[in-house]
């Protein structure tokens, strides 16, 4: 019984590699490039060339808070689907990192009923306060595909603004009972994200209204899952060690923080499978410090 790894990933393709190599025979992994990344021809054919690697492509331009990261999701689940021997599905970064052995993640699927690890929580939401509860993702216009948000993020806050003065909303249909929100990163047994690929397919309702919205990759799964009978399955929590405490690099600020060797004894007795992010040269010694620990 094999589990597959999906990652969406733009820079740090070292790492990736060092990703791969965690793991054995019995994972397969699925992988998305940001289209707009250009990828080492070492690094390209190194990753190519294992046997373990069934997608390796570039076919989304990926920005932040657009909804390309969450068709990049759904594309990757839906390759990863079409191989038969996968049973359990996990999405992460090409920012994470496994903190547990790999006989440890054979457990989850040691038994005949597979939990579904998702976070989640209704919308409008105390976590999303300065969002209107979330509701502001959904309600108004946002051009982050359209815009890269490094270059033009107050510009792009600033039409969501105007918006909101002028007194516009966008309508939402009552097809969606609820709508729900949480972590991007999940690890989902094939029947529950088999359910989201079908749903995706027959009911494309929601996918189409999440365009121009913000972040829809943390909306997109807690609705479509939470609103159907697979919920029963679903344990609050996402499996991943992130430290939301915002970090200083240079003269940029990062949140979640850039993980390093003083996040290691948090991270030593976490009962998460995966930590992120990481990023060289900060994280180098802490991936060390794990690898020689697991």
């Amino acid at each position: 019984m094999k589990q597959a790894i999906l990652i969406t990933a733009y820079k740090n393709f070292e790492h990736l590699v060092d990703i791969i190599d965690f793991f054995d025979e019995s994972f397969e992994f699925h992988i998305h490039v940001d289209k707009k990344s250009k990828v080492p021809k070492s690094i390209f054919e190194k990753i190519s060339a294992r046997k373990n690697v069934k997608t390796f492509l570039q076919k989304y331009r990926v920005n932040w808070g657009g909804v390309n990261h969450l068709k990049s999701a759904l594309f990757l689940a839906s390759k990863a689907l079409q191989e038969s021997d996968s049973q359990y599905f996990h999405l992460i970064s090409g920012q994470d990192f496994p903190i547990k052995n790999i006989m440890q993640f054979k457990k989850m699927t040691s038994g005949y009923k597979f939990n579904d690890y998702l976070e989640y929580f209704e919308i409008p939401t105390k976590t999303w306060a300065n969002e209107n509860g979330g509701l502001d993702r959904i309600q108004y216009y946002h051009l982050f595909d359209m815009l890269d948000a490094k270059k033009y993020i107050k510009w792009l806050w600033k039409f969501v603004s105007m918006q909101k003065k002028l007194h516009l909303k966008r309508p939402i249909k009552n097809k969606i009972p609820k709508l729900y929100g949480g972590s991007t990163w999940w690890s989902l047994s094939r029947e529950t994200l088999q359910y989201v690929i079908d749903y995706t397919n027959k009911t494309p309702y929601l996918i189409n209204r999440l365009q121009y919205t913000f972040c829809p990759e943390e909306i997109y799964f807690q609705t479509v899952i939470m609103n159907s009978g697979y919920s029963k399955k679903v344990i609050n929590d996402n499996l991943r060690y992130i430290d939301w405490e915002s970090t200083r690099i240079g003269k940029y600020s990062a949140s979640p923080a850039i993980l390093s060797s003083s996040h290691f004894d948090e991270i030593a007795v976490s009962k998460k499978l995966f930590a992120r992010k990481f990023d060289h040269p900060i994280s180098d010694n802490l991936k060390v410090m794990l690898q020689n620990k697991i």
